[in-house]
């Protein structure tokens, strides 16, 4: 099986303290040989960097999600700009909106996410955008910066959305939600989008496949969510993983770049 590569996995959670060391063990030996490790606020990052380093592995991304918006202040900006410079991650993120959580400033986010934006396009990266129903006005923002590439992880939004971000150069992540046979939805979008629109993600030590429910999520299920992807769309689990790694190392580039396999049924 082609190896694979975990696009949006938070490692650096407390939860992985006491067996950090088993988890990457697991990952590899299910066949992964990348994890992006996707930031949450300023106050993080000195552990993210620090977790980062302990394998090679590992890749960071630094940002500021809209769910610690009361963590975020103006100067978190500045010091992002410099920590991009110093420490030249795969990416910028995770950032974005959040509408699910109702006591979050809209206006706040929105300043948050798209300066982000401006620092992804200032510095040539990939952006990380988490979006929960927000979907639409993710898409308005991102339109605004053309040429700008990134995925928004955990997609859950409908085909049409789907189309209109891979149309904008953003990927689609696909996580443990897949699994789930009621995600009847996601499935049908799953199912239709190209090979080329799509990545695997564990978003570890949340959301969980079907299999692990109610458990820790770990890099290492992320085949899981392969193998039912290429059950939807009726084709051999080489053959998505193949198709998601490539566009992985295409997204976020070296050093994540490696042997390009052919893609094949």
């Amino acid at each position: 099986m082609p190896a694979l590569i975990d696009s949006h996995c938070h490692l650096d959670d407390a939860a992985f303290d006491t067996d950090r060391g088993v988890v990457l063990s697991h990952a590899a030996e299910a066949g992964i040989d990348s994890i992006v490790v996707p930031a949450i606020s300023a106050r993080y990052w000195p552990r993210l960097r620090a977790v980062v380093a302990t394998d090679a592995r590992l890749f960071a991304a630094y940002g500021l999600h809209p769910m610690y918006l009361p963590e975020h202040r103006p100067e978190h900006l500045t010091a992002l700009r410099e920590w991009i410079t110093r420490e030249r991650p795969v990416a910028v993120g995770e950032c974005g909106l959040d509408f699910y959580v109702g006591k979050l400033d809209v206006d706040a986010q929105i300043d948050f996410f798209t300066a982000q934006l401006r620092l992804a396009r200032e510095f040539d990266l990939p952006v990380i955008v988490h979006a929960r129903r927000a979907v639409d006005e993710v898409i308005k923002y991102l339109r605004r910066f053309p040429g700008l590439r990134g995925v928004v992880h955990s997609f859950a939004g409908s085909l049409q959305q789907a189309e209109r971000l891979f149309a904008n150069g953003f990927l689609l992540g696909l996580g443990g939600p897949l699994t789930y046979p009621r995600a009847q939805r996601l499935r049908r979008v799953a199912a239709a989008l190209p090979l080329e629109a799509i990545l695997l993600e564990s978003d570890a030590p949340d959301q969980p496949g079907i299999a692990h429910r109610g458990q820790r999520n770990e890099p290492a299920f992320i085949g899981e969510v392969r193998d039912t992807l290429a059950d939807l769309r009726q084709v051999s689990p080489t053959l998505i993983a193949q198709a998601s790694t490539r566009n992985a190392r295409a997204l976020f580039g070296p050093p994540l770049m490696g042997v390009d396999e052919s893609v094949t049924d």
